[in-house]
């Protein structure tokens, strides 16, 4: 069974948000390598919860969720078998894994990621 292990919101401030969600809910939050996109840690380790991001807005949806996948070719040919469409990528992020975007039938995207072997 593949989890979701990562969240994304998408929002027009991102800077902004995630100020929002320090003050609101004590999310700390901090630029990755000085991009436009927030890592969001929700909790200290090892307690029941996933972490996230918080980047421009590129697409409609506000929130994506992500799920960890053994294998990300397996995984997208199980999506369209199953009636959905892979929307964007393979992208490679550095140091985590391979991620592409998905939607499901009604148009919904989620993220798919196979991490780097000995990470996730």
């Amino acid at each position: 069974m593949n989890r979701p292990v990562h969240f994304e919101i998408l929002a027009d401030d991102p800077a902004g948000v995630a100020a929002f969600y320090k003050k609101a809910l004590g999310w700390e939050s901090a630029s990755w390598e000085g991009q436009s996109y927030w890592l969001v840690t929700t909790g200290p380790p090892g307690t029941t919860g996933i972490n996230g991001g918080i980047m421009g807005r590129h697409f409609a949806q506000r929130v994506i969720n992500t799920v960890e996948v053994e294998s990300l070719p397996d995984a997208v040919a199980s999506v369209e078998a199953a009636g959905g469409a892979k929307i964007h990528g393979p992208s490679e992020i550095p140091g985590v894994g391979t991620h592409v975007y998905c939607a499901d039938p009604e148009g919904t995207m989620f993220g798919l990621l196979q991490p780097v072997r000995g990470k996730g």
